[in-house]
């Protein structure tokens, strides 16, 4: 079976209630933001797997593969507008990703500042990941105030950015890379 399909050539896609709607959509937007930042999560993994990265655990990498499913979930929510419900819960994950921001952050120096995206590959793409799960969120709430999500993919959305903050800074901070503060003037 081939890869392509000619479906989607004239600009629609079918949602999985089979719904066609435009590419451009509110939902396809939403959606198409996670599988983007998917995709950069794995960029991530792959760059701790082929790198001089100083994390060398696996729970490092199967944290992040974890969210990599997680989005599926979300995704694949979105992507059919007859449910509202994920398959996992959003809630615990939350829990957990407060519990690693707060493990995390009680080995590192406090933030006094604010700090420039950087520092290392590793930790500068995790602050890429970070914006991308920011406009993840941004587009997930405006379909939420047009049709009906999840709630909780909002509350997962807005913690994520703050886990994968926290992961940059935890990445330059194990490989001893600088923060650059941000200068007001």
């Amino acid at each position: 079976m081939p890869i392509y399909t000619k479906k989607g050539d004239q600009g629609q896609t079918s949602l999985l209630n089979k719904q066609k709607v435009w590419k451009n959509s509110q939902r396809t937007t939403a959606y198409g933001t996670i599988d983007e930042l998917n995709s950069l999560l794995g960029v991530v993994v792959a760059e701790i797997e082929n790198s001089e990265f100083m994390i060398h655990d696996s729970e490092f990498k199967n944290r992040i593969i974890s969210i990599q499913n997680d989005l599926f979930h979300i995704g694949s929510s979105l992507a059919n507008p007859d449910s509202d419900k994920v398959d996992i819960n959003l809630l615990e994950k939350v829990k957990d990703f407060e519990k690693n921001i707060d493990e995390m952050t009680a080995q590192m120096p406090p933030l006094s500042a604010f700090i420039l995206p950087g520092g290392g590959r590793v930790g500068s793409l995790f602050q890429f990941a970070r914006a991308t799960a920011r406009r993840a969120e941004r587009e997930a709430v405006a379909l939420f105030q047009k049709e009906k999500i999840q709630e909780n993919i909002l509350v997962y959305l807005n913690r994520l950015s703050d886990l994968l903050f926290t992961l940059s800074r935890f990445a330059n901070y194990k490989e001893n890379k600088k923060e650059v503060i941000w200068k007001k003037s």
